[in-house]
């Protein structure tokens, strides 16, 4: 039984998200994501990045340009 101290046990490994307009529903629990485009993994309290359209996240601002507009980043 758990006291109001005990945390529970973070999820481990890698979550499978349903990415919405602002908002983002977990398919299947884990501690991370990882961006579409550099594969480095994101933790889901730090997602703030992602498109609806290709249901892809993104660890950061440059990393989304990079991915939806290409000819911007050479």
């Amino acid at each position: 039984m758990l006291n109001r101290y005990d945390r529970p046990t973070p999820m481990a490994g890698e979550a499978e998200l349903k990415y919405l307009d602002g908002d983002f529903r977990i398919v299947r629990p884990g501690a991370f994501v990882r961006c579409a485009v550099t594969g480095v993994p994101i933790p889901l309290e730090e997602l703030k990045y992602w498109s609806v359209d290709k249901q892809e996240a993104y660890s950061a601002p440059e990393a989304v340009l990079k991915r939806l507009h290409p000819e911007r980043t050479k």
